[in-house]
């Protein structure tokens, strides 16, 4: 990445605190912890709060936000996790399936940071974890959602059907 500029967005700010759920897979339990911290530190900086939500793996991650954003009270959710190459076809679903369904709910309306590493080494993933702090990446990018569906006047959130509107006559 020599002679390359980056550039990162300001924090965004806000008049009501957001409320975040971090959905977190410790299979590789330091990276999750440092990508746990960096989330953390990133919406508690941004004035924010947030709750936490330990499922087995990445594939888990997006069923679990899907659940919480039908259920819960959550402005923004945080996908953090870790899939390592193998030697088997597995990280590729693991790895495309998890993006995937991650994806469609943002598509859907909801302000989601996905920070899922997908590595081919160990090393790499703590590079990304510790040294790049993609976790604070993941919650600030859910906290640029947040801020973007506040100033649009997004008023109401919500997933799939409501009861009792199906077929335009409530049957």
């Amino acid at each position: 990445m020599a002679g390359q500029t980056l550039h990162a967005l300001e924090r965004p700010s806000f008049d009501k605190p957001p409320h975040l759920l971090i959905a977190v897979s410790p299979y590789y339990k330091d990276i999750a912890e440092a990508l746990l911290a960096g989330a953390r530190a990133e919406i508690e900086a941004a004035g924010g709060t947030h709750e936490t939500a330990e499922l087995p793996g990445a594939l888990e991650l997006p069923g679990a936000i899907a659940t919480a954003a039908r259920l819960g009270e959550f402005d923004g959710y945080v996908a953090l996790g870790c899939v390592i190459r193998g030697e088997t076809y597995h990280f590729e679903i693991v790895a495309g399936e998890s993006a995937r369904a991650l994806s469609v709910l943002t598509l859907q309306g909801l302000a989601i940071g996905n920070g899922i590493l997908t590595v081919d080494t160990y090393e790499q993933a703590e590079v990304r974890a510790k040294d790049q702090d993609k976790g604070a990446g993941a919650a600030a990018a859910a906290l640029h959602l947040i801020a973007t569906a506040r100033r649009w006047g997004k008023t109401e959130k919500g997933l799939g059907f409501t009861a009792g509107r199906l077929g335009g006559d409530g049957a």
